[in-house]
């Protein structure tokens, strides 16, 4: 497999898990669907870490390696920083912490932003 077939392939799954979170949202499990949001945030930065051979096993590496090289250079605006750390946080708490819920009004704005997030890394891969 070569390193444009794992980018293509992180990509494609970002978006196809933007779509299981839209479903999520339809159905009202709004944990469900911040944990996809996640999910397709994280995928799509490790497709851009992967063209920039950059590389962790750890969602903190993760972050970590996206802050440093995209954040911090300005290649991509800070508020997709704060939008990968919020979904993070959100997911550590819907996943793990008993009694959190979130509802609509504070979940549909973070499709459409996750959406651009997700869009803007593809372009700036060029895919």
């Amino acid at each position: 497999m070569s390193s444009r077939d794992l980018i293509t392939y992180r990509l494609k799954r970002a978006k196809d898990t933007i779509l299981e979170a839209e479903k999520m949202a339809e159905m009202e499990h709004w944990n469900t669907c911040i944990n996809r949001l996640y999910y397709a945030c994280f995928y799509a930065v490790n497709a851009l870490l992967a063209a920039n051979e950059l590389f962790s096993t750890k969602h903190s590496g993760v972050m970590g390696l996206f802050n440093l090289h995209f954040i911090k250079t300005g290649i991509i605006v800070k508020s997709s920083g704060r939008l990968f750390k919020k979904l993070f946080i959100y997911r550590q708490q819907g996943d793990y912490e008993d009694f959190f819920t979130m509802d609509g009004t504070d979940i549909l704005p973070l499709i459409t932003q996750t959406k651009e997030f997700v869009s803007n890394i593809e372009m700036i891969l060029q895919l």
